[in-house]
């Protein structure tokens, strides 16, 4: 080996030791490999920092865009939701993400599977009081082994199929992979079932100050819209559908103001006085198409370009709000918010927003235009809370971000746009539409990520440009040539595996697959299983956060560390070569 080939290998390899040591942040060691190849002479200047215009970089952060809005919908949260009364348990709920997301990856691109289940894990997660690093890795691998199925399920198929084209002119079609891949997803979908709890159970998100805010029990009001499917429903029967997330202290009828019974039918016009966490109001009043108090008329007379937004905020000793109402003080008018929520520590609250007489301490949602709120609150005498996702009064997009992501994986699909191109397209047109604030996509992007991956993609092609790969595939060749069928079948499968994580899954592929095909031609076998076993290895990267978009996905969400992933993922891999050559081998006969 050359010097350059040595240092490369040796970077490589101590970039890989500082991650499962743990001490610096993954961003961090990718930030310090990169210094380090620069400073040896591995990576040049000129190519250092061309990762960041990476398409990994583009998907992963476009997905990120794409599942924020896709949460903010709630049109998951409410597909599941029939499933989720009925199933419990952490490990029912484990089964049917990991097997909804491994279906759902054969269909469609694997990080988009994820990318739109990932916030129904979260919110079921919450619900359970859990982290969700019990669902995101076992739904990073289900999507993995789900992509295996067909052609259009990850990129390693479609390469490898290009590659059997050129060799026999005659590539793979969309289901000859799905034999092999149907046999590898149930089978890790039964290991995932029971080997979940290899996750460490304290890996969580970082917390945000606004998470760290336990405030409970407000009070907001809303009316039953004539289109709303609580009209004709009693108040016991509406209760029971929120699974009781929500309370109802009053209920105002023609000006006539009543305790609710839960015999009492609900009517059009009848305004609700709701009571409950901001989440759960926030789910209640846009599933059922509740109109707040005063929405209407604070977003008609906002200014065209103003961005509706809400703010907590806590009324301050000084406050003009101290002693008065907001229907006294006219808000709306006189300061441009709505008042659409009120929390009282110990109190249960049953007047109406406007005449609710407010006190030091009272925790209160603002809505208005966000450009003109600090001021207003300056005014009032409020003090901001820490900021935290507070959606209450929101417009909410129920079919768009779907739609959109629809087209884009329909698109990627049929080989209309690359996966990149589609993913970028879709995040832009929904923060065009409107389907989410510009604001909130920048709030969800997890920049740690992409700088980890705009660094380390230089420092990983290092392998390439100093020609370290080619003496790898020399070495495996060699290797293979004095091994049985079976074994050269394996140790292609293992080859794959091992050098995924360094290099992205489509370029594992570009390097392999011509070793795969020389190997067969070598030993006068027919391509087909080395060119699966090639596809399979590069399709299963269980060991690293950084082999696949899928696993960088949820390593912020999910709150991992590198070491997590080989902790769950070793053994999967184990199993993926016991089970996976003897089904390709079957499969696909040498002969």
């Amino acid at each position: 080996m050359t010097t350059p080939q040595l240092l490369s290998i040796a970077t490589l390899v101590g970039m890989m030791a500082l991650f499962i040591w743990g001490r610096w942040r993954y961003d961090i060691v990718a930030v310090v490999a990169l210094l380090a190849s620069l400073a040896l002479g591995i990576v040049t200047p000129k190519k250092a920092f061309t990762g960041f215009s990476d398409d990994i970089v583009i998907i992963v952060g476009s997905a990120l865009v794409i599942s924020a809005a896709v949460q903010r919908s709630g049109l998951i949260e409410r597909a599941l939701k029939g499933v989720a009364k009925r199933v419990t348990r952490v490990r029912s709920q484990l089964i049917v993400l990991t097997g909804s997301v491994g279906v759902a990856s054969a269909l469609v691109k694997n990080i988009g599977a994820l990318a739109m289940l990932m916030p129904a894990a979260v919110r079921m997660a919450k619900k359970n009081d859990a982290s969700p690093s019990v669902f995101l890795m076992p739904m990073s691998f289900a999507s993995l082994l789900g992509g295996l199925m067909t052609l259009v399920g990850t990129s390693p198929n479609i390469i490898v199929s290009r590659v059997r084209q050129d060799m026999t002119g005659q590539p793979f079609g969309m289901f000859d992979y799905t034999p092999v891949g149907l046999g590898l997803l149930v089978m890790g979908l039964i290991y995932l079932r029971f080997a979940y709890r290899l996750i460490p159970r304290d890996r969580r998100a970082a917390p945000s100050m606004g998470e760290a805010l336990d405030i409970k029990g407000y009070v907001t009001e809303a009316e039953v819209t004539d289109d709303s499917p609580a009209v004709d429903e009693s108040v016991a029967d509406f209760l029971d559908r929120h699974e009781h997330e929500v309370t109802i202290t009053q209920i105002l009828r023609a000006g006539m103001r009543s305790a609710p019974t839960e015999a009492m039918t609900l009517h059009a016009g009848d305004v609700l006085i709701l009571g409950g966490e901001p989440d759960a109001l926030e789910r209640v009043i846009a599933g059922d198409k509740l109109k707040l108090e005063g929405e209407e008329r604070e977003k008609a007379t906002a200014e065209k370009d103003s961005e509706i937004g809400v703010i907590e905020a806590v009324v301050n000793v000084e406050s003009v709000l101290i002693g008065q109402t907001a229907g006294r003080l006219r808000l709306q008018e006189r300061h441009g918010v709505n008042l659409i929520a009120i929390s009282r520590q110990g109190q249960r609250l049953s007047r109406r927003l406007g005449n609710t007489v407010l006190g030091a301490g009272d925790v209160i949602v603002l809505q208005g235009p966000l450009d003109l709120m600090p001021q207003q609150l300056r005014e009032l005498g409020c003090l901001p809370l820490a900021e935290r996702e507070m959606r209450l009064g929101s417009r909410r997009t129920t079919w768009l971000p779907i739609a959109i992501l629809g087209v884009a994986m329909f698109a990627t699909a049929l080989g209309l746009v690359p996966v990149a191109v589609a993913f970028f397209a879709a995040a832009g047109v929904i923060l065009a539409v409107g389907a989410l604030p510009v604001r909130e996509a920048y709030e969800h992007i997890e920049w740690p990520i992409l700088i980890m991956l705009g660094a380390l993609i230089p420092v990983s092609d290092s392998l390439r440009s100093t020609g370290a790969s080619d003496v790898i595939a020399t070495w495996l060749s060699h290797t293979a040539a004095t091994l049985p069928p079976w074994g050269a079948v394996a140790l292609i499968l293992v080859a794959a595996m091992a050098v995924t994580p360094f290099l992205n899954n489509a370029a594992t592929v570009l390097v392999m697959a011509p070793i795969a095909a020389t190997f067969a031609g070598d030993l006068g076998y027919r391509p087909e299983a080395f060119l699966m076993a090639t596809a399979v290895g590069a399709g299963c990267d269980f060991l690293t956060p950084i082999g696949h978009q899928c696993n960088t996905l949820v390593l912020g969400p999910g709150g991992y560390r590198f070491g997590d992933y080989a902790r769950l993922g070793a053994p999967l891999s184990v199993l993926v070569l016991v089970l996976g050559t003897p089904l390709i081998l079957w499969v696909w006969p040498l002969h």
